[in-house]
């Protein structure tokens, strides 16, 4: 095999795993490592990774990148003895190799190369999987997970029995928490610090959050804790000026809000500051209130002569501050780390790291988005070959009609949580600038602050994850719900998410939202019925309401004309299809494949209705009536949790009596289990939900489960 890639400059010091040959034509004063065991003429190129007075370059023309170091590691211990320059090639190597896999997987890109000499840095100084690193949100960790054993499984990242895109505790004793949303890797980290003192331990704990991250209130309230209990706690903030994912807006990445202000990294450092502080806290516990106050003015004031004002809001929530430090520079990163490493004293520590998202590959640097999310690609151009579809997506349809609606109304607003691209309020933030809201990832805010809006008769639409919503349901509670304030929620990504797996899984907004006494609870069956529901929302004034609405393209259907939805009767469903004996009552996109099955199932000369609920609160009581006293059985169909559309129908036949009689009753859930990442089709199939599985209850129902066998 032809291995070709790394040229180096002479009179540079050689890692011992690299030996130059003989120059060749074209690489004057250069060395060139060609190592070969075939015809060179025969294969393709490789990516090649080369060594200038400026640092690694990498040329991204090629393919799959020649990694002699990298090669060498499969765990952090391997890198242990590597010298600085070896740990730069070892960054240069590594940053090559997720460009080559993710090219060929899709996945988070850019977020990973922005963390990449961060990432060799800390498996360098300290000791895990002893040691803890926590991650926040995870989708940064791809380098981690290259040092750390799985190198091997990257191409199988985000698909079907592969590996998570995000840390996941029993993937890997490397993963200290699980993680997927953001801002929990500060309260983790604590309460490991906490335990480990407990137990009698000595090892270190570091949590390492974004920018963006500290936007949520959970990172304060972890750092105020952490002031207050004083454990050994290691956070470094990643500054890559992004607050907001970098589709936010059409144009890029949002201004940041509140960016954290820069320091003199050495002075910050030094022992001498460090124990100051120490000082201070001795005086406080001999002699009280009064040195304490004193001491804390010295610390304050000495700092704040080599400091910008802003580090001083960490020292008011307890945490000694450092930085900013070069998040691309290995030598500053390891003297940093191995100084706090060597602190003695105990006490939370935030190191202030800046970074830059996509670094070291220029396409990404480039583009907008910043790459950050990307489907497979050219390496060499960064083009994205991005399936063609005749429909778009749910996203963009409840983005176009959401627009309409704002056109025709000005009293119309958006909000959204640091998530623009991902819930398409960056169209509308484009149209409307003045009443688009990002909030950063906040959802607790954004539902109260939704809330105030509707308090003065704007009508707020606030665009929200059902995964992510979850994090802010005691605001949809209390604020909303309870005072009957007419905030819309528009759930995007709900029921199954594929390649982002459980941590995404829209599961449970069904349930959660159904149980409010005044919440209206929709979900549509396809794109034109969601541009209805968008219409029906902002019509409806006097309550909170809700619809959900899946990832993935629409169905092709006929949409209204201009994208303007027509507001539907609360609490009214519709049947699609007549049939006899059997009813399937499907509620949300799961509808499809009742549809799907109806069809299989005329192939058994079974003829089946099918309808469509469209409401689960209020639910459409004369519907259910006229499909339980016109069949023998009725199939509930839902792409969510236990105790959602199903229950809610049984509970309805089960007050009027008609469970009393011979109606035969089943409801088509998700499992009770969270249902691993993979592809849609595999994850529907697993989750027993797929046209062929409802054929097969309908069999199995009728009498003839034998003949289900026919649908593979």
């Amino acid at each position: 095999m032809a291995v070709s890639g790394s040229l180096f400059r002479p009179n540079q010091s050689l890692s011992p795993f690299l030996k130059p040959t003989k120059p060749k034509l074209g690489c004057k004063k250069l060395f060139c490592l060609k190592a070969s065991a075939g015809n060179l003429e025969d294969e393709e190129p490789k990516m090649s990774i080369i060594k200038e007075n400026d640092g690694w370059k990498i040329d991204f023309s090629g393919q799959k990148p020649v990694t002699p170091l990298l090669d060498t590691i499969n765990y952090p211990v391997h890198m242990k003895n590597l010298s600085t320059m070896e740990l730069e090639q070892l960054a240069a190597e590594i940053r090559a190799d997720i460009v080559h896999t993710v090219s060929e997987t899709g996945g988070h890109l850019s977020s990973s190369l922005g963390v990449v000499e961060l990432t060799i840095a800390l498996h360098h100084v300290f000791d895990t999987p002893e040691d803890k690193i926590i991650w926040d949100v995870g989708h940064q960790a791809y380098p981690h997970k290259i040092l750390t054993g799985r190198r091997s499984r990257m191409h199988t990242i985000r698909k079907t029995s592969g590996l998570a895109g995000f840390p996941k505790r029993d993937e890997s004793v490397y993963d200290a928490f699980g993680a997927g949303h953001s801002s929990t890797s500060i309260s983790a980290g604590l309460g490991m610090a906490v335990a480990r003192d407990l137990l009698k331990k000595k090892n270190n704990v570091v949590s390492v959050i974004g920018d963006g991250a500290m936007t949520a209130g959970l990172a304060y309230e972890a750092m105020n804790n952490a002031g207050f209990l004083d454990s050994n706690l290691i956070v470094i903030l990643n500054d890559n000026k992004q607050v907001s994912l970098p589709t936010a807006t059409l144009d890029g990445p949002a201004t940041p809000v509140g960016a954290l202000s820069r320091a003199l990294t050495n002075i910050q450092a030094s022992k001498k500051f460090r124990k100051l502080r120490e000082t201070a806290k001795g005086l406080t516990k001999q002699f009280g209130g009064q040195a304490h106050a004193l001491a804390a003015k010295v610390d304050e004031y000495a700092r704040g002569m080599i400091s910008a004002s802003g580090s001083t809001l960490f020292e008011e929530l307890g945490l000694y501050y450092i930085g900013p430090v070069d998040g691309h520079s290995i030598k500053d990163l390891v003297a940093m780390f191995e100084k706090v490493k060597a602190m003695p004293a105990p006490g939370p520590v935030l190191i202030h790291v800046v970074t830059e998202k996509g670094k070291g590959y220029p396409p990404a640097e480039a583009a907008a988005d910043k790459m950050h999310g990307v489907v497979r690609f050219d390496t060499k151009t960064g083009k994205q070959f991005k399936s063609k579809s005749s429909t778009l997506s749910y996203t963009q349809y409840f983005a176009e009609s959401l627009i309409k609606e704002a056109e025709a109304d000005d009293k119309i607003v958006a909000i959204h949580a640091a998530m623009g691209g991902g819930t398409g309020l960056n169209f509308f933030q484009k149209r409307f600038p003045d009443r688009c809201f990002d909030v950063g990832i906040a959802e607790q805010h954004a539902v109260t602050f939704a809330a105030g809006l509707a308090t003065e008769g704007l009508k707020p639409f606030c665009a929200i994850y059902s995964s992510f919503l979850q994090r802010g349901y005691d605001q949809v509670v209390h604020d909303v719900d309870l005072q009957k304030l007419p905030v819309r929620f528009a759930m995007d990504r709900a029921g199954l998410v594929g390649a982002d797996g459980p941590t995404h899984c829209g599961a449970f907004d069904i349930t959660y939202m159904a149980c409010l006494p005044n919440m209206v609870v929709m979900a549509p069956s396809d794109e034109a019925e969601l541009m209805h529901m968008v219409a029906t929302a902002a019509a409806i004034d006097d309550r909170p309401s809700c619809f959900r609405f899946p990832r993935g393209n629409g169905t092709g259907v006929v949409l209204p004309p201009n994208y303007k939805g027509t507001p539907l009767e609360i609490g009214r469903g519709r049947i699609i299809m007549e049939g006899n004996r059997v009813a399937i009552l499907g509620y949300g996109s799961i509808v499809q494949q009742c549809i799907e099955a109806a069809h299989m199932l005329r192939s058994q000369d079974i003829y089946v209705t099918v309808a469509d609920a469209r409401f689960c609160k209020p639910l459409d009581g004369d519907l259910i009536k006229q499909l339980a006293y016109e069949h023998e059985i009725l199939i509930t169909v839902e792409e969510g949790s236990i105790g959602g559309f199903g229950s809610h129908v049984s509970h309805f036949l089960s007050l009027t009596g008609i469970l009393d009689g011979s109606l035969k009753l089943r409801a088509m859930v998700l499992p009770d289990r969270y249902i691993d990442h993979g592809s849609p089709q595999d994850q529907i199939e697993e989750a027993g939900l797929s046209s062929r599985h409802i054929s097969a209850t309908v069999l199995s129902m009728l009498g003839r489960p034998k003949e289900a066998l026919q649908f593979k």
